[in-house]
């Protein structure tokens, strides 16, 4: 190459070619570790949530002294609205009890 002007033309056109790639693959590379993040956090997260609904699993089986787990499909809709009429029968029974009570208080008082 004798001509000065064509041999930079051509280092500028192998230069912007190969910093091209060399952009392309960090890119590539740079998507490639985000993408893994996201995967890692969705584990993570599926994990904490899988966690958090055995404890509270354990828990209910402890406090309601049934397996919530093993109660079958066909049934678990009236065991748990079961469950729920007692606990709400419960609150009823709680508020009106912390009614007299205050009641009583405030005849007390006044």
């Amino acid at each position: 190459m004798s001509n000065p002007v064509i041999h930079a033309f051509f280092v500028g056109r192998a230069m912007a070619s190969s910093m091209s790639e060399l952009l392309e693959d960090s890119l590539t590379n740079a998507l490639s570790e985000v993408g893994k993040f996201d995967a890692e956090q969705r584990e993570r997260l599926r994990q904490f949530t899988q966690q958090v609904m055995e404890r509270a699993e354990r828990e209910a089986e402890m406090a309601t002294g049934t397996s919530i787990s093993s109660v079958s499909v066909g049934s678990t809709s009236v065991d748990l609205q079961e469950t729920i009429d007692d606990l709400r029968a419960e609150i009823a029974s709680l508020r009106t009890e912390l009614q007299t009570y205050r009641n009583k208080r405030m005849k007390v008082e006044g």
